[in-house]
């Protein structure tokens, strides 16, 4: 299908996933897109197949049925020198941070590890991307356990956009976290997502980090999706699904 005359190019592509585990279907014939430079929020409640659909699009996972695809072509799963899996920067729940490695030196990992980046060379680089994320070259010396829920979001930004990736995954981006905290992470993911002009890939279950890091979002249900459209229409849908799962997150 050809794209519109100003229609953003589909960076990414669930078409027909499908994704069991035992007796449990998670993903069911699932068909998703997201447009390149755009911020696209799947939302849904738990269990309904955020995070699978995430772990295929990285290669962690293997879809029974379909494929994922980044720039037109398949992500294989366990190919970590796949070029679309390469172009990812991960913010994970839990912020995944190596307890035994000071702040800098998790921000700078892929650097060091993966890219083979001088340390000096990457340290000033990780030091730059605190500041980006407002953490002085101080927290950068600092071991993880020595920062508030908060710093430690930032920390795990931080290490998200260091190597200027081209996609972005946030994983429950405020989960823990209080709600002023959880808005200045929503405005610094925002931000960050727009420098970087990357695509930008969130699963969430709160409504306020919908509305702040959105251009389009996404409903899955039962392992599909259930509607997608831009964040401006979402408040119009007729979806009664949707119309309950934003009323209750915007109440509870």
């Amino acid at each position: 299908m050809s794209q519109a005359p100003n229609s953003p190019a589909t960076k990414i592509r669930w078409s027909n996933v499908c994704k069991r585990f035992g007796d449990k279907t998670v993903l069911n014939g699932l068909n998703l897109e997201a447009k390149e430079g755009r911020s696209l929020v799947v939302i849904g409640g738990s269990g309904t197949g955020k995070s699978v659909l995430l772990k295929c699009a990285l290669g962690l996972l293997a879809p029974d049925k379909g494929r994922v695809e980044i720039d037109g072509k398949a992500v294989k799963a366990g190919r970590h020198d796949d070029p679309g899996i390469a172009q990812i920067g991960m913010l994970f729940q839990s912020g995944a941070l190596f307890d035994s490695l000071p702040v800098w030196e998790n921000v700078a990992f892929r650097l060091i590890q993966h890219d083979k980046v001088k340390r000096s060379d990457a340290k000033a680089r990780a030091i730059a991307a605190l500041g980006q994320v407002e953490l002085g070259a101080d927290a950068g010396e600092k071991f993880p356990n020595e920062l508030s829920g908060g710093m430690l979001k930032r920390a795990a930004l931080a290490r998200a956009i260091v190597s200027k990736p081209k996609i972005l995954f946030f994983d429950e981006p405020t989960t823990g976290l209080d709600p002023i905290t959880a808005d200045v992470i929503n405005h610094l993911i925002r931000q960050q997502v727009s420098e970087l002009g990357a695509t930008a890939v969130s699963i969430t279950h709160d409504m306020a980090s919908m509305r702040v890091i959105a251009d389009d979002v996404a409903m899955i249900d039962q392992g599909e999706i259930r509607w997608q459209g831009e964040l401006s229409t979402i408040d119009a849908c007729e979806n009664e699904r949707v119309r309950a799962f934003i009323t209750a997150g915007q109440h509870g």
